[in-house]
Formats: C-alpha cells, sequence, structure tokens
C-alpha cells in the first residue's frame, strides 16, 4: 500500500504539454470512460441541469455527453491544443476570452455556453472564478496531480463543491514500485486521508 518510489516523482507542466503534442495521450478514451456510463446515476443522483467539473479535462468525449443531457460542463487543462481538439472534433463552435483573474489563462467557451473550458493551471482556479459544481468527474485527474501536490488538489476540489455534491473518482492499483506513473498510485487509505 506505500506509494515507494513514487513520492517524490514530478511530471511538469512542459511535460504534459509535450504528451499532447507528440499525441502520447494514451489515457484519453475516444468512447468516453465506462464508469461514467456505469455511475452516472450516483454522479446525477436524480438532478437535472447540473454544474459538473472536469479536472485536468484532456478533450473528455464526456463533456459533450453530459452538455448534450442539459448540463452545464466546466473543465481545466494546461493544454490549449487538447482544448482546441475537443471543439475541433464535436465540430462545436466556441468563443477564447482572457481571465483577468488569472494571467495568461484562457477561457473557452462553446457559442451555446454550456461548456466552458480554462487552460491554465488548475491551481489558479478558485471557486470566486469559476464558481462551485454539483458534481466532479475525476477520471485521471488525481492519478495525475505529482503525488507531493495530493494535498493541495484535494484541498482545491473541496472548496469547490455545492454541499450535495457527487464526486466519482477513478483510480487506478497496481505496485507502484514497478512503474513510475502517471497514473500514479494513490491508496485507498489516501483518498480517504484526503478527501475524509
Amino acid at each position: 500500500t506505500d506509494i515507494g518510489a513514487q513520492k517524490d516523482s514530478v511530471v511538469t507542466e512542459e511535460e504534459w504539454l509535450r504528451k499532447w503534442e507528440m499525441n502520447n495521450i494514451g489515457f484519453h478514451k475516444e468512447q468516453g470512460h465506462p464508469l461514467l456510463q456505469k455511475y452516472l446515476d450516483v454522479l446525477l443522483n436524480g438532478r437535472n441541469g447540473l454544474r459538473i467539473f472536469f479536472p485536468l479535462c484532456g478533450k473528455a468525449v464526456e463533456m459533450k455527453w453530459l452538455a448534450d443531457m442539459g448540463h452545464s460542463v466546466v473543465g481545466v487543462e494546461v493544454s490549449e491544443q487538447a482544448l482546441k481538439e475537443f471543439f475541433a472534433e464535436h465540430s462545436l463552435p466556441y468563443c477564447e476570452e482572457p481571465v483577468p483573474e488569472i494571467s495568461g489563462a484562457k477561457k473557452l467557451q462553446s457559442t451555446s455556453g454550456n461548456i466552458s473550458l480554462y487552460c491554465c493551471s488548475i491551481y489558479d482556479l478558485s471557486s470566486s472564478i469559476v464558481g462551485k459544481f454539483d458534481g466532479v468527474w475525476d477520471r485521471g485527474a488525481l492519478v495525475a496531480v505529482n503525488p507531493r501536490d495530493r494535498q493541495r488538489y484535494a484541498s482545491l476540489m473541496i472548496t469547490l463543491m455545492e454541499k450535495n455534491s457527487s464526486y466519482l473518482l477513478v483510480t487506478v492499483s497496481y505496485d507502484p514500485n514497478k512503474h513510475k506513473g502517471p497514473p500514479f498510485y494513490v491508496p485507498e487509505s489516501e483518498i480517504k486521508s484526503l478527501f475524509g
């Protein structure tokens, strides 16, 4: 259960950008994630018109899927290329605007207004900028965050959640001494201590 060799692992923002540039994105799922379909009822909990957050969203196809169901989707991603590919691959028109509170950040928003994707570091976001969310789909974010930043990440996520939020989290289980990640190994005990 010890995260062993991964404790001090660091993947820089530049390395993530390079993965997108080189199309080295084995983590992207063209068909969407089967676990979201399986647990969609848990996320929605019988509610309509939710605000759903996609941390480190990449170009996740589930963003369009949930928006088409009538939900508002907000994502954050450092790779502008990933965000532009998302809009292009779904033939969605969008507009781009700066985010005044975050130097160098952009918001790419579908013209329909129900998908807003922020191009910046997730740690630059706050509820005063993006509001709070009824649901979070964390499919590859916690496992991509550098292990030393997990507490910072979890604390931020908690501040972005409404009282009755549903948080769906996907992790991977393997021997962290045999693979260096990402995705990093996050033991269940750590998830419990991070999120309570």
